[in-house]
């Protein structure tokens, strides 16, 4: 882009004092005119040349990075001609940043921080030549747009010990999660390769019949984080609702795995200890949107520890979990709730352990 209109303004004053001149035979009208007409001259000659073949580079150090941690980015500018003045604009930049005049290349550090998760698209950067006067300026901009997903970051679980059984979230009746899948669901006939642990010995000594223990599947019993983004009083309850999902579900995956349902979903994704399929679910948290809610049929059915993550600032959860076991729901909500002791505490949420969850809801 060429703004030239200081210039052109320049030069019709020159031109003006000129022919003033020439019509009243004021010869010292002729120095003014023909000065004013050499400075737009010089300043087109000055600019013009030096932007051509200018390009510009910016190298952003990762597509992903956390609320609040610092992101480095590089932008280099080139020219196969000495530069002029000029400037590098970007909107990651708080004011323009001078680049040295008369060299070919140039270089510019950035550090940014985002304050707010999701898809944060970046300008291209502009460089913007002009001559000491400023009579014409030329901006040379970059090609295409970067793409940075910020991630919502994950806080550490404060456990408040006076409140329940100070075991905090992904326990229940004070076990482990990570050892529910230990809970006996029945008999079957013993297939080969089975451990030994596992066969029920009695029904072997009174019927001389080989069976096994059958074992609750995993899915059914480790910890269930819901996510509800509706109902947020402020864009504010909407983040942290999703920062404390996010802390939470990483929580429980390191502490023996657990399943983060998500809006829209009508399954939950299974994350284990190795956290193989976290940075998926990571993304897709930095892309909810308020509007969409989980599908909850499934959950109350659930044998594991249910945290429902709600936007909303209610004291009850929804009724699709009234069927769920008594004292295995923990709603947690942004702030806290007045007159009430949470159990935990998170990315400034809490988290209440229902003890009575049923008959709240049914109430």
């Amino acid at each position: 882009m060429l703004d030239a209109r200081p210039a052109a303004a320049t030069a019709a004053l020159g031109a003006a004092l000129v022919l003033v001149a020439g019509l009243l035979d004021a010869e010292p009208l002729y120095v003014g005119g023909i000065a004013f007409l050499l400075a737009a001259l010089i300043a087109a000659v000055w600019v013009l040349p030096g932007a051509r073949g200018v390009r510009l580079e910016r190298r952003i150090a990762a597509p992903r990075v956390l609320e609040e941690e610092p992101l480095a980015v590089e932008v280099r500018v080139l020219s196969r001609r000495p530069l002029p003045l000029a400037a590098l604009h970007d909107d990651l930049l708080p004011a323009p940043a001078p680049l040295p005049a008369g060299r070919r290349s140039a270089c510019v550090q950035i550090s940014v921080r985002f304050a707010r998760r999701g898809r944060k698209v970046l300008a291209p950067p502009r460089v913007a030549l002009r001559d000491p006067l400023g009579l014409v300026t030329r901006t040379v901009a970059g090609r295409g747009a970067d793409e940075v997903l910020v991630l919502p970051r994950l806080e550490a679980v404060r456990v408040d010990p006076s409140a329940g059984d100070g075991a905090g979230p992904g326990t229940r009746r004070g076990r482990p999660a990570a050892d529910a899948e230990t809970d006996i669901d029945g008999l079957r006939q013993h297939r080969p390769g089975t451990p030994a642990s596992r066969i029920f010995w009695p029904a072997l000594a009174r019927r001389g019949e080989l069976l096994e223990r059958r074992m609750k599947a995993e899915g059914d019993t480790r910890p269930l984080v819901v996510l509800d983004p509706r109902g947020a009083a402020e864009p504010e309850d909407l983040d942290a609702a999703v920062r404390a999902a996010a802390s939470l579900a990483h929580h429980l995956a390191r502490r023996g795995g657990c399943a983060l349902l998500l809006p829209g979903d009508r399954r939950p994704v299974v994350l284990e200890p190795g956290l193989g399929a976290w940075p998926q679910a990571h993304a897709r948290l930095a892309l909810v949107e308020e509007g969409h809610a989980p599908a909850l049929g499934g959950a109350a059915g659930r044998a594991g520890e249910i945290l429902y993550v709600t936007a909303r600032r209610s004291a009850r959860p929804p009724r699709a979990l009234a069927r769920a076991p008594r004292g295995a729901v923990v709603l947690v909500v942004p702030g806290a709730l007045p007159g009430r002791r949470p159990a935990f505490a998170v990315a400034g949420c809490s988290g209440y352990a229902l003890r009575g969850a049923v008959a709240e809801v049914a109430a």
